[in-house]
């Protein structure tokens, strides 16, 4: 999942082309990925840490649905978790071959006892542009997103 564009140090990085729409951030945590992962998967609590997410509807387990809303956007998104690997990787996606959105949560233990974290959203589909002028800058959000994940994974 990595890309050359991804950078370790919570900035955002957006990559576009015709067909392809990308943003990642990755940022190292002083925490263990077993405390990240427990955040990440609290559907209830995601707004008490994220500053970017409003609310969560559903429960985030392999193969559910659910509905997240954000500040950045008026509209809810509707996703699928589509992988889940406890304390390493989850996956949320929408859409189909005409437009598809899928974000992808990655955590990787380091030696010293803390967790790389990654995130990564990639929009793509035939349809990518002409929908891709309504779509919202995720930059800022995607570091801000770290940002909080790693200042409540870090606290006590």
């Amino acid at each position: 999942m990595t890309s050359q564009a991804t950078q370790q140090n919570g900035q955002a990085v957006k990559v576009k082309h015709t067909f392809k729409l990308q943003y990642s951030v990755k940022v190292n945590i002083a925490a263990p990925a077993e405390k990240i992962w427990g955040l990440l998967t609290n559907a209830a609590d995601f707004p008490k840490w994220n500053s970017t997410v409003e609310k969560i509807e559903g429960q985030i387990a392999l193969n559910e649905k659910i509905t997240v809303f954000v500040k950045l956007s008026k509209r809810p998104f509707n996703l699928k978790v589509s992988e889940l690997v406890p304390n390493k990787k989850m996956v949320w996606q929408s859409g189909a071959a005409a437009f598809k959105g899928v974000r992808t949560y990655t955590l990787t233990d380091c030696a010293d006892g803390t967790a790389d974290f990654e995130m990564q959203e990639v929009f793509s589909g035939f349809m990518l542009p002409l929908i891709a002028g309504s779509l919202p800058d995720f930059t800022q959000a995607f570091e801000d997103f770290a940002a909080d994940l790693k200042t409540a994974s870090e606290a006590g």
